[in-house]
This record gives structure tokens, sequence and C-alpha cells, in this order.
């Protein structure tokens, strides 16, 4: 058996193993076990378990992923989204559908200190939802904003992703953090213009808004000094030169910890709530972490990657053409996989073929998150879609959705922007890194 059919054997094991429900980080793990012993010997496979686990999880830059979810669960258990809602409301209300508007802000906002897409959908759901149903605005846009609001947070850093990326493809984390900020701006402002335009066409949608004063808006932003803080402090020492991101990242958990206290919120329940939620979705990350380098050592040895890479260059085709394919095929994964599981699959295959074409690896990492941000809301596993309805459970599942459908036409306008002009990603970390 050759080692190319070695390859496509364990990849369509690995999908057989997903979709039975096994997790993903112990199938990674048992296929590019099982692999590597098939494609060289069993003594070289046990060889790998002995080192990548604990070189992984012993790794310097890996520290950053348990210090990011505790400052994400600290800002959480701080009651943050009430007041940050509050003020989005207050400064861009006023637009057509203001609270739909005012959600995706302030989804972005919360996005950008905690970092995962499920915590921000749930919590900007059971805090705006209610809101906007009382004052008569539509299950259907409302639902739609919240949840594509929701995956702003994988795209805004400090995001989970964009971490476990820079792992496996071996790129600045703090580059990859800076790419992040003006697509997911970007992004932020075609969502609320799609909103703005809903209303305008069908005004059943949402009522209007009421006008704020400059000093009502001011006392409602002064009342998100915790947010400021935790955003302002932990993005300066990140992006200044004073600290590197790993001493960034236990700076900003360090501050969530000063707010979750000063704000009075301290109880010993609550504190081994957060710290028992930090640990569960650390280790839930270093499983996949380590699944994910030893089968991507299985297909190193079997030169699959780099295979596909000279095949693909070899095609006389545009490379935009092939990207093209690859986003393709990362929308059809989107609508059946979780987005960390997927960038561990995807991405020691796609790398290779992406920089072998030319295109900036940092560039791309933006590209696979937005990508990934429409498979969070297509069916039938459009993961911020299913939190949402849990939030909400006498909204139907399909209303939810169908509030979401226009938003895959804004997601893809971005992608396109992007990719079309990669300095709106680039631009940041270029001025910030050279």
């Amino acid at each position: 058996m050759s080692l190319m059919t070695m390859a496509v054997l364990g990849i369509l094991a690995l999908l057989i193993m997903m979709f039975i429900g096994m997790n993903i980080g112990l199938a990674m793990f048992l296929v590019g076990f099982i692999g590597y012993g098939f494609a060289v010997n069993w003594k070289a496979a046990l060889g790998v378990l002995q080192t990548v686990p604990y070189v992984q999880a012993a790794s310097y830059s890996m520290t950053v992923v348990p210090l990011f979810i505790m400052m994400g669960n600290f800002a959480f258990a701080s009651g943050m989204s009430e007041n940050l809602y509050s003020a989005a409301n207050k400064w861009i209300g006023r637009l057509p559908g203001g609270l739909a508007c005012a959600t995706v802000a302030a989804c972005a906002a919360f996005g950008a200190i905690c970092g995962s897409t499920n915590a921000t959908t749930a919590t900007m759901g059971i805090v705006s939802i209610p809101q906007m149903r009382k004052y008569g605005y539509s299950d259907k846009l409302s639902c739609g904003a919240v949840s594509v609001g929701g995956g702003l947070g994988v795209m805004i850093p400090p995001s989970s992703c964009f971490i476990v990326y820079g792992i496996i493809a071996e790129q600045s984390i703090g580059r990859l953090f800076a790419a992040g900020i003006m697509p997911g701006i970007l992004l932020a402002v075609l969502i609320i213009s799609m909103i703005v335009i809903q209303v305008k066409v069908n005004p059943s949608l949402a009522p209007k808004s009421d006008k704020f004063s400059w000093k009502e808006k001011l006392i409602a932003l002064a009342k998100c000094w915790d947010v400021i803080l935790l955003f302002a402090g932990t993005f300066y020492v990140m992006f200044s030169g004073i600290f590197t991101i790993n001493e960034a990242a236990a700076a900003g958990c360090l501050l969530a910890i000063i707010i979750f206290i000063a704000k009075g919120k301290f109880t010993w329940k609550t504190f081994a709530t957060v710290m028992w939620d930090s640990v569960k979705t650390t280790s839930m990350t270093y499983l996949i972490v380590i699944g994910a380098m030893v089968f991507g050592a299985f297909l190193s040895i079997t030169k699959m990657p780099m295979t596909l890479a000279a095949i693909i260059e070899g095609w006389n085709v545009s490379r935009y053409i092939i990207l093209a394919a690859i986003v393709v095929v990362y929308l059809i994964l989107g609508c059946f996989m979780d987005a960390l599981p997927m960038v561990m699959l995807t991405v020691p295959i796609f790398l290779p073929i992406v920089t072998g074409l030319g295109f900036d690896p940092i560039w791309f990492g933006v590209i696979i998150i937005i990508v990934m941000m429409m498979g969070f809301i297509t069916p039938p596993v459009g993961m911020n879609c299913y939190v949402l309805s849990g939030i909400v459970r006498d909204v139907p599942l399909g209303t939810i959705f169908a509030g979401s459908v226009p938003y895959l036409l804004t997601l893809f306008i971005g992608a396109i922007l992007v990719t079309v002009f990669p300095q709106i990603a680039l631009w940041i970390p270029n001025l910030l890194y050279g």
C-alpha cells in the first residue's frame, strides 16, 4: 500500500470517527498513531507518543491558551456584558434596527475579552434578546443578529482559533491577533449595515429606537470602565512590546481577576466554578492540539501535503481558483464541524498548498476564520444557532437559521474584500512588527 493511499484512508477513518461522535482529539491521536505504525513501524509510532504529547503540553507558546481562557471566564463572571450592551445601545441605537445593531457591537467588544464564539453567543443572547422582544423586535432579526455577532469572538483577538492556528502553522500569534483587528471591525460594520438594510426594506422587523442625550451616552460608557480597562490594558502591553504575547496573557488574566474582585463578584463558589470551567476548556484544547500533532506527524511521513502542493502547483489555473476551491471545502466542513477541529484537520493539508502558491500564511489564517464564521450559522450544524436555540427555547431552530441566512452574504463580501485587499488584514501586523 502506498503512503498516499494510507493518508487518504487515515483521513476517511478520522472523518468516520468524527461523524459517529468520537472526541476529535482522541480520534486524531488514534488515527495518527496507527497510521504512523503502518507507514513506518510500531517502534517509531511509540516514539511519537513518547515525545509529541510532552513537547506540546510543555511548550511555552501553549501557555497563552489557559491564560486567555481564564481571562475570558473571569470577565464573564464579572458581569461585564450588561453595561456593555447598554452602552452600545445608547451610542448606535438610533440606527434602524438599533437594538440589533447594538447587539452586534456588544458582541464584537465582548468577543475581544472573551475569545469564544459559544460564550459570546450565549451571553449576548441572554442579555439582548429579552430587551429586543420587549420593544417588539422580530425574533428572526434578533436571533440572526446574535448568532452572527457571536461569531465575531473568533476574529477579534484574543481568539482561541488564532492561537491554535498559530501553533499548528508555526506563525506568530501576536501577528495573527493584530491581523484580526481590522477584518473584525470590517465584519462588524458590514453586519450592522445588513441589519439597517433589512429594517429599511421591511420596517415591521423593528420599531424606531429611543434617542439618548450625550450625557446618557457618556454615563453609559463610563459604566463600561471594566471592559475598557481590560481591553486597553491587555492590548497595550501585548502590542507595545512591553510584554511578550504570553506575558500579556498573564497580565490580562491577572487584571480580569482584580476587576472580578473589585466589582464585588468574588465568592469561593464562583471562583471554583470559573477555575473548573477553565480547566475543562483548556484540557479539551490541549487534547485537540496533541491529537492534531500526532495526526500531523502521520501526514508528514506520508508526504501527502507536499505531494498535493506539488500537484496543484502544476495546474495551469489561477491561484485564486485554487484558493476558491479550498474555501469551498472549508464552507462544507463548517456545516458539520466546530472551529478548532476544523483548523486542526485542515491546516496541515492546506497550508503547504497555500504558501506554495505565494499567499501569506497570516492572511490565510484570517480567511479561514471568516469562512468558519459562515459555518457557525449554516445548517445542519451551525453551532451558534444551536447555542442560541438553547437560550430561547420558544423560538424554532428554523427561525434562527432563517434569521442568520442574510449574513452569509455579508461574510462572503467580507471574505472577498480581504482577498482583494489583503492589507486589510496585514496592515496592522506589518505596522507593529515590520
